[in-house]
């Protein structure tokens, strides 16, 4: 991925910029809520970090595997090819361990909705698997 400038405004569409909003946490801050870990693997996707994508993920779901290169390259491929155009979170559900965000990507290969649920192992938010709508 090419340096990104840290004034452009934040890929997950919250209005502000990416300094302020999702680049701390791709640069190793922890999102202290399972919506800003949403937030951030949303921006995440459209800049291409993989490596993040890969480390916020939780071992059980169902795309999580050994084989990281390829997984990584996937999700490089994913991201190169889709255009990431909006974000609205419709619902968020806070929890001390588990917490479930509701929401809405307009990607160039459609919109896609979901009910992400989200675990807390070591203190740590991880993305573990969403019900489609």
């Amino acid at each position: 991925m090419a340096k990104v400038s840290g004034n452009i405004p934040c890929p997950c569409h919250s209005n502000t910029k990416y300094k302020k909003c999702c680049q701390k946490y791709h640069k190793g801050a922890l999102p202290p809520t399972a919506q800003a870990l949403m937030r951030s693997r949303y921006s995440a996707f459209a800049l291409g970090l993989a490596d993040y994508i890969i480390a916020t993920t939780h071992p059980d779901n169902s795309d999580y595997r050994e084989d990281v290169a390829s997984w990584r390259e996937e999700i490089l491929a994913f991201s190169h090819h889709t255009s990431f155009l909006g974000l609205r979170i419709l619902s968020f559900e806070p929890g001390q361990e588990e917490s479930f965000v509701t929401f809405e990507a307009t990607l160039s290969s459609g919109i896609l909705k979901e009910r992400s649920r989200f675990l807390k192992p070591a203190q740590r938010w991880l993305y573990v698997d969403g019900e489609f709508f």
